[in-house]
């Protein structure tokens, strides 16, 4: 039997266990899912003027659909793809009896905003960023993330040298 202490004995196993609870699930290595389903306030600016539409998502895998709604472009339902932390959709709009292609690039920064560029069917480019609306959900019940601890005791630790 060796005569190193319990505790000197117990570090490794300590160690080796620590790292297995705390290490992320193997799909964790992935990036977490974007959804960016929901009603979101975009504020918008343009060398042909600024607004605050709002821009209502429905993401289903990749695709996206939804309705955009502003004071300066009016009513128009949009498409557009989801990639990772990409993000683009595109609808027709009118101004001035001229209908053109309004397009959205950008990246999803968080669940709950995103910023990008948009392009007025090449008359005028801009940036945009949006903050995702409030659901009401209450604070203090909604879900929290995953912390992991390890608890270890050492009164009932063996361990057997040679």
């Amino acid at each position: 039997m060796s005569k190193l202490s319990l505790a000197q004995r117990a570090a490794p196993i300590v160690a080796a266990l620590a790292a297995i609870l705390i290490a992320p699930p193997a799909a964790a290595g992935q990036a977490a899912k974007i959804d960016v389903t929901g009603k979101w306030t975009f504020t918008v600016e343009t060398s042909a003027g600024s607004g605050t539409p709002t821009v209502t998502l429905k993401q289903d895998g990749q695709k996206l659909t939804g309705h955009y709604s502003s004071a300066n472009l009016g009513e128009a339902d949009l498409t557009g793809s989801v990639n990772g932390r990409q993000i683009d959709f595109s609808f027709m709009a009118e101004a001035q009896g001229v209908s053109f292609q309004v397009t959205y690039t950008g990246t999803v920064e968080d669940k709950d905003s995103m910023k990008g560029k948009v392009d007025l069917g090449g008359q005028a480019q801009g940036t945009f960023t949006a903050k995702r609306q409030s659901s009401g959900t209450n604070q203090a019940s909604a879900v929290r993330p995953y912390v992991p601890y390890v608890e270890v005791s050492l009164a009932t630790l063996t361990i057997r040298t040679k």
